[in-house]
């Protein structure tokens, strides 16, 4: 009889223990909701700093006499960059947690600023957009699964929403915050990346607070190997979505790397400002298309959104040809639409199909193709342009979109009518 009271008295006091260490460990990391807040601003941040150089190349440029098709070379290895980071560790934190690859992330997104920071020439800048690929590529997929995992439980919806606002809000305000330090500051390029520096610190710190939202599973070492884990249930909806998201991705390489380079050389407009404005206004749409069309149905998203760039890409080659700066702008106000709403509608249609543990893997399949096309179509360009000229490089950039953005058109509206049957 004593050894059973003295043996439930250990129980009690190891349960008593128990829950005093997980409170005590719940103190050491921020409420959900304060974490849901900060990693969505972490992963609006990463972009911020991968919209940032986009007023800035013209200046570089100018600064150290260097060819258009290194501009063009130093956007597509960050592209490509990105692009082996998702394919190798795309999948890490469905393994070992989202929190340790946020924190790698954000920290390697750190030393990318310090080397901007100090660049003393384009070899450096080269460097500086490779080790920011890797940091953005790590960040991807863990930090857009991490907001969906620390969504609010009656409000999952934001989550995904969040995904799709926060890549075209982070490029849109980094483009227009460099553009105007660029126009007004002394020494344009240090002050922006000091800022970023700064944020990047912020953002780390953070992490380390932040509460980890998967459990641990055997595999990581094998999840090293690139591969793409496309759900079954979701690769017909994935394969009528990828045109999309490859026309999306060429938007984004137009409006982050080529149109600076439009500016001056076909419109004579060499402020920063002006630049950053077109990307803004791009990304700007396509973040309020995002943001207010959450009661929409996927694949009307999708529809609308192809639709858009389409005729947003058609404009654009009507611009060059009329030299018409007007026609820009609005070129850029439907495109940027477009892109708000083609990538909302894929993220929204694919996220809710598949299991928590799958939804890394998912993102890294959308950021696998849409890099890969930003990434090539940047070097193709940097490669036209030197044997065309600046214009006629636009004016082909803008005529594979259209057709690519088209074949997305026709694949959304083909799918859903065999769902209908």
């Amino acid at each position: 009889m004593a050894t059973v009271v003295v043996t439930n008295l250990q129980a009690q006091k190891e349960a008593v223990m128990t829950a005093v260490l997980d409170r005590a460990e719940s103190r050491r990391y921020l409420p959900r909701t304060a974490a849901f807040a900060g990693i969505s601003a972490a992963m609006v941040a990463i972009l911020v700093a991968a919209g940032a150089p986009t007023p800035l190349w013209p200046i570089y440029q100018h600064e150290w006499g260097f060819p258009s098709w290194l501009l063009t070379l130093a956007f597509g290895v960050y592209a490509l960059a990105l692009l082996v980071a998702i394919l190798v560790i795309g999948s890490l934190s469905d393994h070992i947690g989202r929190r340790p690859l946020m924190i790698g992330a954000l920290a390697l997104e750190l030393v990318a600023m310090l080397a901007f920071l100090f660049a003393p020439g384009i070899g450096w800048l080269i460097v500086a957009r490779v080790v920011q690929g890797v940091a953005t590529g790590a960040a991807s997929s863990s930090l857009s699964a991490a907001v969906v995992e620390l969504a609010p439980e009656r409000q999952k919806k934001l989550g995904a929403m969040m995904t799709s606002m926060a890549p075209l809000a982070g490029l849109g305000i980094g483009a227009l915050f460099a553009g105007v330090l660029a126009e007004f500051a002394s020494d344009a390029a240090f002050a922006v990346w000091l800022v970023l520096v700064v944020v990047m610190v912020a953002g780390t710190i953070f992490t380390l607070f932040t509460p980890e939202t998967v459990s641990r599973k055997p595999g990581a070492l094998a999840s090293l190997k690139p591969q793409v884990k496309l759900p079954v249930q979701v690769r017909r909806l994935y394969a009528s979505a990828l045109p999309g998201i490859v026309s999306s991705f060429f938007l984004m390489t137009l409006f982050m790397g080529l149109i600076p380079v439009v500016l001056v050389a076909v419109f004579t407009v060499d402020s920063p400002v002006a630049g950053s404005l077109a990307a803004f206004v791009a990304f700007g749409a396509g973040t309020v298309l995002s943001a207010t069309t959450s009661s929409l149905k996927p694949h009307r998203l999708r529809l609308a959104g192809t639709s858009a760039m389409t005729v947003g890409a058609i404009l654009f080659v009507g611009s060059i040809g009329a030299h018409s700066l007007t026609l820009l702008w609005v070129a850029s106000l439907i495109a940027g639409a477009g892109i708000g709403a083609a990538f909302a509608g894929t993220t929204r249609g694919l996220v809710p199909e598949v299991a928590p543990h799958e939804r890394a893997g998912i993102f890294t399949a959308i950021y696998l193709a849409g890099y890969l096309a930003m990434g090539l179509s940047a070097i193709v360009a940097g490669l036209v342009v030197g044997v065309v000229g600046v214009a006629s490089m636009a004016t082909g950039f803008g005529v594979v979109t259209a057709l690519v953005a088209l074949a997305g058109v026709i694949a959304t509206a083909g799918l859903h009518r065999k769902d209908k049957k």
